[in-house]
């Protein structure tokens, strides 16, 4: 297996064991950051993730599309150091609508089942990040990027 092909291992068993991410905005140059509850597709290309309309991630994304996300294994133990695996996501979020929201939705609650009521209300948007890299850290400092063709 080629290095490249570790790396997309190692994501795609976090888009399966991982439930939440830390998704970062920005506003005119200040970083926001917020716990999402995500769904990762199995080509790696995109990132879904749930949130109000009135939020502070929604406006910060609207203005400015670039964000990153960080989803990681670690559990808060001193383990962690030597075994957690942490992926940064970047790329461009935006909403999504129609019949893709509809199948993506799907998907999204079989992966988040208890949150059917608050993905599916009115005053909620579906977001897809498409990604263009992923930046992998293992052994709490060996650095690996994979770029994402679309």
């Amino acid at each position: 297996m080629t290095h490249y092909e570790d790396i997309k291992k190692q994501i795609r068993e976090l888009f399966i064991n991982q439930k939440l991410a830390v998704l970062s905005t920005h506003n005119s140059g200040q970083p926001y950051a917020s716990l999402v509850a995500f769904l990762g597709k199995k080509d790696l290309k995109e990132i879904f993730f749930v949130t109000p309309r009135t939020t502070r991630k929604f406006a910060n994304l609207s203005a400015d599309s670039r964000v990153a996300i960080l989803i990681n294994s670690s559990m808060n133990l001193d383990s962690d150091f030597h075994e957690a695996v942490a992926v940064t996501a970047l790329g461009n979020a935006k909403e999504i609508n129609g019949a893709e929201k509809e199948d993506v939705l799907s998907l999204y609650l079989r992966k988040h089942p208890y949150l059917e009521a608050f993905a599916t209300s009115p005053t909620c948007a579906l977001v897809g990040i498409t990604i263009t890299t992923y930046v992998t850290v293992k052994n709490f400092q060996q650095v690996m990027e994979l770029h994402i063709d679309q």
